[in-house]
């Protein structure tokens, strides 16, 4: 696929770009140390490495991950990527912090409970009530983001939005709905969380 001037493969399951990603890509006005949770294809890290001093980008999946590097070797950025494999913030350092959190949750209700998921599943599957990943996300964000950072974390009306906002300002983030699409049965909303603490 292409998109912004850049030329993306997508393989076998790894999470085809769509409104989601779109939504962040369109607020994409990062600098400094970017981590990208969910990297999926690699689009964002992609995107944001124009501008950015480094990025780690992380997926579950290591078809996904495979994808992203592959993406970034394409588009000539692999100098500034690290891609690497795990749950959300498991393969970063504990010492790590960012400027810039980047996460297109999984976050579409999902009532069959199952022991283990697909691959492509990971990418979309947000559990029950959508909030599985969204909330442990939230849980564990905080301290990988620098002083004055900032989160862009997308979801669907289907998981309740003002639960996620209500959960980082828990946390002492200030947490806003920055633009939405509608598409079918739901509203996707990218939510925007500053850190605006000095330490």
């Amino acid at each position: 696929m292409r998109f912004a001037g850049r030329v993306f493969y997508i393989f076998d399951y790894v999470y085809e770009p769509a409104e989601d990603t779109f939504l962040i890509a369109k607020h994409l006005k990062v600098d400094g140390f970017i981590l990208d949770v969910g990297t999926g294809c690699g689009i964002l890290s992609v995107l944001a490495a124009s501008k950015a001093k480094h990025i780690v980008a992380v997926d579950i999946n290591p078809y996904a991950a495979r994808c992203a590097k592959i993406n970034a070797e394409v588009n000539g950025v692999s100098d500034k990527i690290d891609i690497l494999i795990g749950d959300l913030f498991n393969p970063i350092h504990e010492n790590l912090t960012f400027d810039t959190i980047l996460f297109n949750a999984p976050y579409l209700p999902d009532e069959k409970r199952k022991e283990s998921k697909s691959l492509i599943e990971y990418a979309w599957s947000g559990g029950k009530d959508g909030r599985e990943v969204i909330d442990r996300f939230i849980q564990q964000a905080p301290k990988y983001l620098k002083p004055y950072g900032r989160i862009l974390l997308v979801q669907s009306s289907l998981s309740d939005v003002e639960k996620t906002i209500r959960e980082f300002r828990k946390r002492r983030l200030q947490a806003r709905i920055i633009d939405e699409e509608k598409i079918f049965f739901e509203t996707i909303s990218l939510i925007e969380a500053l850190n605006l603490r000095k330490f």
